[in-house]
């Protein structure tokens, strides 16, 4: 019972929420891309001529701000081990990002250039149980930053998803060991109650 009120009650938020409207007047596949705009309003990350990874895409809101941001000059590679419909000016691969033929690939698509922005909008299946959700959103933010850290321009930046919690801490320490400068973002489509915030590294370390 409690999940069905749960359930209900999500519907009704989701229905009334004034950024799921305005994805659909348009056309973003998700509310989450006008996170990505906020963000990218302010920090300039998307620059015309470099090229973006997007780790764990679907359904690919942030891949069209990408797409759109870099006006043709550049290239958006966007990962996902689920099913993505294509979007013009993106070059989509299905697949585990930590494995090592995935990682060929993207490298391939790339022409061995480095991105000069890694994406990670990427959260687990949620399970109800706090600290294992909270471990696996913690582990998925590990694995991006140590993308990152392999494979960004020396003047690249790393934007990612994380929840504050356990884990949390630890991870932005993390964070500052690889990047010259670390910030955090609280964009207004990221709700309020959402335990939600993102890390922005800039600059890698040696």
């Amino acid at each position: 019972m409690a999940r069905s009120r749960t359930s209900k009650a999500w519907m009704r938020e989701h229905v009334s929420d004034a950024f799921v409207h305005r994805a659909k007047a348009q056309d973003y596949r998700s509310r989450a891309a006008f996170k990505l705009i906020e963000i990218d309003d302010r920090d300039r990350l998307i620059r015309p001529g470099e090229n973006v990874v997007d780790l764990g895409a679907a359904p690919g809101g942030w891949s069209q701000v990408a797409a759109n941001r870099l006006r043709g000059k550049g290239r958006v590679v966007a990962l996902d081990l689920l099913e993505m419909a294509p979007i013009e000016g993106v070059d989509f691969i299905q697949g585990d990002f930590c494995d090592a033929g995935t990682l060929e690939e993207v490298e391939r698509r790339l022409n061995t250039e480095k991105p000069g922005l890694v994406l990670s909008d990427m959260a687990p299946n949620i399970s109800g149980i706090a600290l294992t959700d909270q471990a696996r959103m913690m582990r998925l933010a590990e694995l991006g930053l140590e993308f990152s850290r392999a494979h960004l321009k020396p003047d690249g930046a790393f934007l990612v998803k994380v929840f504050q919690g356990h884990g949390f801490d630890a991870f932005v320490k993390a964070m500052r060991l690889a990047f010259v400068t670390v910030s955090t973002r609280k964009p207004d489509a990221s709700r309020d109650r959402s335990a939600e915030l993102y890390l922005l590294g800039r600059g890698v370390r040696g």
